[in-house]
């Protein structure tokens, strides 16, 4: 996969090529109805949302999936958050359409994404999902972060983006201005 510091152009045989792109805020509608394609009635009443209200995602991370013919495949997200005093990313949601699922399109989404964020001076990342999917990409269940209820504590998954970066971090996960 060639690398270019402001887009990134992701292939797999026999699969579409698209190029991976930072979220311009022409893009946000078409992400908005991504995601409510693939995430069911009422997401925007979950915990992580609460969070996200009224904060834009964290700008150069947040990136959009678009094939030759400038169509959405797939879009990721990353907002500031604190527990305590710390600061760490909370990503999502990361969608990838129906269409286009199954060609490493959200796994393209997440490594590029992540790769950018310990260069941009964050050192962890959190999210909220499946311990099997996001274990490969070496996410794992943070004891003692709690997410605002009603989230299942065991889907609370972080990464170290630097060394020890979740060592003794302990708490309830607040939005970024709060």
């Amino acid at each position: 996969m060639p690398h270019a510091r402001a887009n990134v152009t992701f292939s797999q045989k026999d699969h579409a090529l698209y190029h991976l792109t930072p979220e311009k805020d022409a893009d946000y509608w078409e992400v908005e109805a991504l995601y409510d394609l693939c995430f069911a009635p009422g997401r925007e009443a979950l915990s992580s949302y609460r969070l996200r209200d009224g904060i834009p995602p964290v700008a150069g991370l947040s990136h959009v999936a678009r094939d030759a013919e400038g169509i959405l495949g797939g879009a990721i997200r990353y907002w500031p958050v604190r527990i305590g005093l710390v600061e760490a990313l909370l990503l999502g949601p990361v969608a990838v359409h129906p269409t286009r699922q199954g060609e490493g399109l959200g796994r393209a989404l997440i490594e590029e994404s992540l790769g950018r964020a310990a260069p941009e001076g964050w050192n962890r990342v959190m999210l909220v999902g499946d311990a099997p999917y996001y274990g490969r990409f070496g996410f794992v269940k943070l004891a003692g972060v709690k997410m605002p209820p009603p989230t299942n504590p065991e889907r609370v998954l972080g990464r170290a983006l630097s060394e020890g970066a979740w060592e003794g971090i302990r708490g309830e996960v607040r939005r970024w201005r709060d």
